[in-house]
């Protein structure tokens, strides 16, 4: 029974570490159409990576987002559910702000806002 106990002690926080808490959808209120989507070799500073830039429509605008270091895959246009996890304005003429966006298989990615239009 000790030695039961024992392993169980061991494996506990190796199976608390393996178990991601997935994302809750009702937090993902923010409507995304995604337009466009392309991937990119950003080469900056003498290092290279692929990124994905896409053209969304949120709230009637059209805003242009980036994702650094994406794997070469390009998103599929339509709909997807998001969040604002990072809204700064240092001046009223000007912002940054981060997206997240969930995914049906749970898994989210975050988008930076690099670009607007109406």
């Amino acid at each position: 029974m000790k030695k039961a106990l024992f392993v169980l002690l061991l494996l506990a926080p190796a199976l608390a570490w393996a178990t991601k808490p997935t994302a809750s959808s009702a937090d993902y209120t923010i409507a995304v159409h995604v337009q466009s989507s392309r991937i990119t070799l950003d080469c900056s500073g003498g290092l290279c990576n692929w990124t994905q830039e896409l053209t969304v429509l949120i709230g009637g605008k059209k805003y242009e987002l980036y994702a650094g270091s994406v794997q070469m895959d390009v998103l599929r246009v339509g709909n997807y559910n998001a969040r604002i996890i990072k809204d700064e304005t240092t001046r009223d003429y000007e912002y940054a702000r981060t997206y997240e966006f969930l995914f049906a298989d749970g898994k989210t990615r975050q988008y930076r806002v690099i670009g607007e239009s109406e």
